[in-house]
């Protein structure tokens, strides 16, 4: 019987057991159709302005705009660089670069510098009126730009700057010190309060726990303010006209100059040539710095 038996069971087919099928569900469907939307539309035309950059102007005069270019070149890259014109001055972008860089060095330091000794004493110190200090920073963080323009305008031109670099970014480290604070705040407030009580038991100063203690655990936090103000300073366009006077104008004000004034034929792939030298710096941060950005907001860089 048990032969029998055996010989049954070998001869029965394994049993299948049917799996069971993921349901793909409406908001997934709906997530992805936007989100290729959202992709399609940034993309499509970023495409358009970089083949046409390559593009000599007889290619651009056909109207076919999403082909390849027949002919490669980078002449309009270079005549962007060198020769673009803004009115009657055809000095090409690389001024406004230089303008630029000179910018966004010194309103980094001025802004980082104030923003995170002034985070770290609301956080770590026990300051006077703090929350009454907290809520004028919030309340300044977004007020925006155009109600102080006229103020800011007089207090610069009083101080004997305006129309150079030092008052953009005198201008710059201003606004964003509101924010910037807010945020080194808010980092610090991780700082286990035990730690500063013992520096401060073992004769720990103000700026020594802050030199010594503080600042080596903000690597994460000054990625996240770099980036964000890398990009808030070189994209800007309003500071840089209102401020740049003649002398000192960015790339971006130049880039729009380029555009708006034209002398005869609009020579459209020098000005896309010139959108993208414009742009080219801060991806270059962002995809070098990219990484620690995700690693100081997930670490709490951004927190409210």
């Amino acid at each position: 019987m048990s032969a029998r038996a055996e010989g049954t069971a070998a001869a029965l087919p394994p049993i299948a057991i049917p799996r069971r099928r993921r349901r793909i569900r409406g908001s997934s469907v709906a997530v992805f159709v936007f989100l290729t939307m959202v992709a399609l539309f940034v993309a499509i035309p970023l495409y358009v302005v970089v083949v046409t950059s390559f593009k000599p102007i007889q290619e651009i005069t056909l109207g076919e705009i999403f082909n390849l270019p027949v002919h490669w070149t980078i002449q309009p890259w270079m005549k962007a660089w060198n020769e673009l014109c803004t009115g009657l001055a055809c000095d090409g972008i690389k001024q406004g670069f230089f303008n630029s860089v000179a910018i966004l060095f010194p309103s980094l330091v001025l802004s980082i510098a104030i923003s995170s000794v002034t985070g770290y004493a609301l956080a770590l110190w026990n300051v006077r009126w703090a929350n009454g200090f907290l809520f004028v920073l919030f309340i300044c963080a977004f007020v925006p730009f155009q109600i102080i323009m006229i103020p800011l305008i007089i207090i610069v031109a009083s101080l004997g700057i305006f129309g150079t670099v030092w008052a953009i970014a005198l201008v710059h480290a201003v606004l964003s010190m509101p924010l910037l604070t807010l945020i080194f705040r808010n980092f610090y407030k991780d700082i286990p309060r035990e730690l500063i009580n013992a520096a401060i038991m073992d004769s720990g100063s103000f700026w020594r726990i802050f030199r010594e203690i503080v600042l080596p655990m903000s690597g994460n936090i000054m990625v996240v303010v770099l980036i964000l103000m890398i990009t808030t300073v070189w994209n800007d366009y309003l500071v840089g006209l209102t401020f740049g006077g003649i002398s000192a104008k960015p790339m971006t004000v130049i880039l729009a100059n380029s555009v708006i004034t034209s002398r005869g034929e609009a020579i459209y792939n020098v000005n896309m040539a010139a959108a993208l030298l414009t742009a080219v710096p801060p991806l270059v941060v962002y995809f070098a710095l990219g990484r620690f950005f995700v690693q100081g907001i997930t670490s709490g860089a951004i927190k409210g």
